[in-house]
C-alpha cells in the first residue's frame, strides 16, 4: 500500500512537473511572437508615418478548458497528445483598424522564416454561419530553452475593431444563454455582423479618400512652395541669365 501511494505521489509530482513546463513553453511563445509583433509595429510607424496595430492581446487556455477539449476531441490525456492535437492553447489577437491591414500584417508575419505556418482559415471572406469574421493563422513558433529548440504552436487572430467588438457581445450573449440563444436573436446577431461589415468598408473607403487628398495637397505645396534648395537654384539661373544678355 505505501509503494503503491508512494508511485502515486512520484506520478502525481511528475506530472505537475510537465504540465508546469508545457504551460512556460506556451508563455514563451507568446512572449516571442508579441515581440515579433511589436517590432513591426514599430519598424511600419516609423517607414510609413501609420500604425496598422490597434491592440494586441494574448492568452493561455486555462488547465480546465484544455482538458475540456481533450475531452471534446476524445484524445489520449498525455502532455505529447496535447501539444501535438490542441493548436490554439496560445494565443494572439490582433486588432487592426482597417480590413487591408489585416492582411498587410498577415503577410509580415507568414514572411518571416522561421516561422512555419501550419493553417490559415479566413473568416472574412467566408465569414461564418453566424456571422463571425476574423483572420485565422496557425503557426509554430521556435522557442528556446536551456535544454535545446522546441517549436510550439500559437493561434494568431487577426480582426478589426468592429469584427472585434461584435465577436466580443455574441460571446457575452451565448455566455448568457448557455449557448441556447433564442432563434430571433440569433437573427439579430448575422444582421449586427453584416452591419460590422458594412461599416468597415466604409471606414476604409474613407480612409482610401482621406490618404488621396492628403497626396494631393502634399503635390500642391511642392509645386507651390518650392524649397530653399530649388529657390537658390532658380535664382543663380536667373542671374546667369541676366549676364548673358548684358
Amino acid at each position: 500500500m505505501l509503494n503503491n501511494s508512494k508511485i502515486d505521489s512520484e506520478q502525481l509530482k511528475k506530472f505537475r512537473h510537465e504540465v508546469t513546463r508545457c504551460m512556460l513553453l506556451y508563455k514563451f511563445a507568446l512572449a516571442e511572437i508579441s515581440t515579433k509583433v511589436n517590432i513591426l509595429q514599430e519598424e511600419f510607424q516609423l517607414i510609413h508615418e501609420y500604425n496598422p496595430i490597434e491592440h494586441v492581446n494574448t492568452r493561455v487556455k486555462s488547465p480546465e478548458s484544455i482538458l475540456k477539449k481533450v475531452q471534446k476531441k476524445k484524445l489520449p490525456l498525455s502532455i505529447p497528445s496535447i501539444q501535438e492535437n490542441i493548436h490554439d492553447i496560445a494565443g494572439i489577437r490582433i486588432i487592426c483598424s482597417f480590413v487591408s491591414d489585416i492582411y498587410r500584417i498577415a503577410d509580415m508575419i507568414q514572411s518571416q522564416e522561421d516561422i512555419d505556418v501550419i493553417e490559415v482559415k479566413d473568416y472574412i471572406k467566408n465569414p461564418k454561419p453566424n456571422g463571425y469574421q476574423s483572420l485565422h493563422i496557425i503557426i509554430k513558433i521556435p522557442v528556446f530553452m536551456t535544454y535545446g529548440e522546441e517549436y510550439v504552436f500559437v493561434e494568431m487572430q487577426i480582426r478589426t475593431i468592429a469584427m472585434d467588438f461584435w465577436a466580443s457581445l455574441e460571446h457575452k450573449i451565448y455566455y448568457k444563454y448557455n449557448k441556447k440563444v433564442p432563434s430571433h436573436l440569433t437573427d439579430e446577431l448575422k444582421e449586427a455582423a453584416e452591419v460590422a461589415a458594412h461599416l468597415d468598408q466604409k471606414m476604409e473607403k474613407l480612409n482610401n479618400e482621406v490618404t488621396l487628398l492628403k497626396e494631393a495637397e502634399a503635390d500642391e505645396e511642392t509645386i507651390e512652395d518650392p524649397s530653399d534648395t530649388v529657390k537658390l537654384l532658380y535664382n543663380e539661373i536667373k542671374k546667369i541669365e541676366l549676364r548673358y544678355r548684358q
